[in-house]
């Protein structure tokens, strides 16, 4: 494993020489921190699973590639949000095609909790319930705009990203995240509220 950090050093950046000299510790526990990350980045763009896996995995292979190169330990998750950005345009530009859809999966679970409406759980016919609640939050999720459901995918990361790693993530002013996720919620709300 890696040696432990001098003090003040960021734990990523033990991580990282530990990694880049072939420590399989380092990179699972490297991985362990960031792949949920990578993986909403990924899903942001509305890529389908497989693709999605595509695009996780040659973000992983560009770090194996650049382990040394990363010159800020602690900026490790906007490099890793950045790439994987990188690598899902480069997909669909590779592809010539309109972004699929997706599915609901857990996405839909998340955001309800974000928005509160996970109580369902205590109903007599929870299943039954929470299966007609995802259904139409994914309606309505899919009537925001594009860079909405974007921002509200990378933003239910778990763990949740930092700000500076949803900015490298989305290439979006830091400034602007609050502001827009607010928007985006009420936007989702109202629209919830308009359909029930």
């Amino acid at each position: 494993m890696a040696d432990p950090e001098s003090p003040g050093e960021h734990p990523n950046a033990a991580l990282l020489r530990a990694a880049a000299t072939g420590d399989q510790q380092a990179w699972e526990s490297i991985v362990d921190r960031y792949a949920n990350l990578v993986w909403s980045v990924a899903r942001s763009f509305q890529l389908s699973r497989s693709d999605a896996a595509d695009v996780s995995q040659a973000t992983w292979l560009r770090l194996v590639e650049h382990v040394a190169d990363v010159r800020e330990a602690d900026k490790l998750g906007s490099w890793l949000a950045t790439t994987a950005r990188r690598e899902a345009i480069a997909l669909l530009r590779k592809g010539g095609r309109d972004v699929p859809a997706g599915s609901a999966g857990d996405f839909v679970g998340h955001l309800g909790v974000q928005l509160g409406l996970d109580r369902v759980e205590d109903e007599p016919d929870a299943s039954v319930l929470r299966d007609e609640r995802d259904a139409v939050l994914w309606q309505e999720f899919r009537a925001l705009s594009g860079q909405c459901q974007q921002l509200l995918r990378v933003l239910i990361a778990d763990p949740p990203p930092s700000y500076a790693e949803v900015s490298a993530a989305l290439d979006v002013p830091i400034g602007s995240i609050g502001p827009t996720r607010k928007r985006c919620l009420g936007t989702l709300r109202r629209r919830l509220a308009a359909s029930i």
